[in-house]
């Protein structure tokens, strides 16, 4: 992949945690560009698994042309980039052990509680009781991990303290899906519920979803243009960082 002038972030739809990264890019205001991708449709061809051979979003493509994938290795590599630590903290400080702690729970046992949920909506051809088996499955499950995050939340505004972080970004991105799934009722979870309003009230996080729904919104200034995904998978070489 040739090297371009800004990071290339893939902003899936609908409903994809990657908008969680566009707040984090948005909140960080170094320059970067957005390639919306549809996780229906485009996602599943051919040409992309040439980007992501996971069929997956998110992806991040490097000033450099390097391709990035996995949430959490995209939130390290804004960390590293984050020299004025707006959205991080210094390395090696608890502050930090902390955000890596919020980051690796909210990305693999908080989104993965709602894997039954969407294997249950996206599979095919499969008898009605099964798919209700795996929603039942998914509910417990996340009313498990709202449990603990409920449990790991204090008193401050957000995760860590009284501005937004990398962790803020990644949970905005999911906890949202509990209201198209229907999982759990959000007043359960009084500490997660002011937490989501809050970010969601947050304009950064407004022009992340304004832009997954595919409507004019003016961000932060750090966005410079949408790239047509087909222009992105063009330059495609499937060299993936795994």
């Amino acid at each position: 992949m040739n090297p371009i002038s800004e990071p290339i972030l893939t902003s899936g739809f609908p409903l994809g945690s990657s908008a969680g990264l566009v707040t984090a890019f948005e909140w960080l205001g170094q320059p970067y560009r957005l390639t919306r991708v549809d996780m229906l449709g485009e996602m599943r061809t051919d040409a992309y698994k040439r980007l992501n051979g996971r069929v997956e979003t998110p992806v991040l493509i490097t000033g450099e042309g390097r391709v990035l994938t996995e949430t959490m290795a995209i939130a390290l590599w804004l960390e590293a980039r984050d020299l004025d630590r707006r959205i991080s903290f210094e390395p090696g400080t608890p502050e930090a052990d902390r955000l890596h702690q919020y980051v690796a729970f909210l990305n693999t046992g908080f989104t993965g509680a709602f894997v039954p949920m969407w294997v249950a909506l996206e599979a095919e051809g499969v008898p009605e009781e099964y798919r209700e088996t795996l929603r039942k499955f998914g509910r417990s499950f996340v009313a498990e991990r709202h449990e603990q995050l409920e449990a790991m939340i204090g008193a401050s505004d957000y995760l860590l303290g009284d501005r937004p972080t990398l962790a803020d970004a990644v949970f905005a991105g999911v906890a949202r899906w509990v209201d198209f799934h229907k999982a759990v009722d959000p007043r359960d979870y009084p500490r997660i519920l002011a937490l989501r309003k809050r970010i969601e009230a947050d304009p950064a996080f407004r022009f992340a979803v304004a832009i997954e729904d595919g409507k004019q919104a003016a961000g932060s200034g750090a966005m410079k243009g949408l790239v047509p995904l087909a222009d992105v998978l063009r330059n495609a070489d499937g060299v993936l960082a795994a």
